[in-house]
């Protein structure tokens, strides 16, 4: 994120066994974090699912709700099953498949 000219106001890790609970929990804690502007979730998913984090994203949103700007960078296994769980969400949550272009749009949306 520094890169594109943003800092990081938090990390948070939910590791290779991810799932709604756990991806729920972590939205609560970076949407109470008042330094964080825009989320930005970046997957590579090869110990993990992109369609299982979608699904863990999309349930976690809908159950938290969703104070600031999402963007999501997924690739790997089951990618497309993975963006289209997300488009058909009807969440405003941006997906974007480079990572570089995805940290740019977190950087902007925190603005």
């Amino acid at each position: 994120l520094k890169l594109v000219g943003g800092s990081p106001a938090n990390f948070l890790d939910v590791g290779g066994a991810a799932n709604k609970d756990t991806i729920t929990a972590a939205f609560k804690i970076i949407q109470g974090d008042p330094d964080v502007k825009s989320i930005f979730i970046n997957i590579f998913g090869g110990i993990m699912r992109c369609d299982v984090i979608a699904e863990g994203v999309v349930g976690a949103v809908k159950e938290v709700g969703l104070s600031k700007p999402l963007i999501v960078r997924l690739v790997g296994t089951n990618v497309e099953k993975g963006k289209q769980i997300i488009a058909e969400s009807g969440l405003d949550v941006i997906a974007i498949g480079d990572f570089t272009e995805a940290a740019k749009k977190a950087v902007e949306m925190a603005k």
